[in-house]
């Protein structure tokens, strides 16, 4: 293997293949608009919660589609299901929907690991 001079720290590695996408996938099934986003930041730049709190759904999108869940399920109760974010998406993803489907997802895996 040849040296760069550089390396990833194992703390910045993502595994995708190691990660659990079953949430991401779960969406998509329901929500097909989902697989439209472009993460571009329109629903995090007009949403009311994320001025008010670390919320950002397009933070909430990229690891959910990375599959790193813990974090989304710490802040998925966050949303307010306004719609804000949904009229200003230029994709027209439905983010109510995902975010519905999304919260569904995390109570359902709760339940099933009790």
């Amino acid at each position: 293997m040849e040296e760069f001079g550089f390396a990833i720290l194992k703390e910045r590695h993502i595994d995708y293949d190691a990660n659990d996408k079953s949430i991401a996938e779960y969406i998509a099934e329901n929500e097909p608009t989902f697989k439209l986003c472009i993460e571009c930041g329109c629903c995090s730049a007009t949403c009311t919660t994320g001025v008010f709190t670390r919320f950002s759904l397009r933070e909430l999108n990229i690891f959910l589609k990375r599959g790193e869940n813990d974090y989304v399920g710490e802040n998925i109760r966050k949303c307010m299901l306004c719609g804000k974010c949904q009229l200003v998406c230029p994709r027209g993803v439905n983010t109510r929907n995902v975010i519905t489907l999304a919260r569904q997802a995390f109570q359902k895996t709760e339940e099933n690991a009790v």
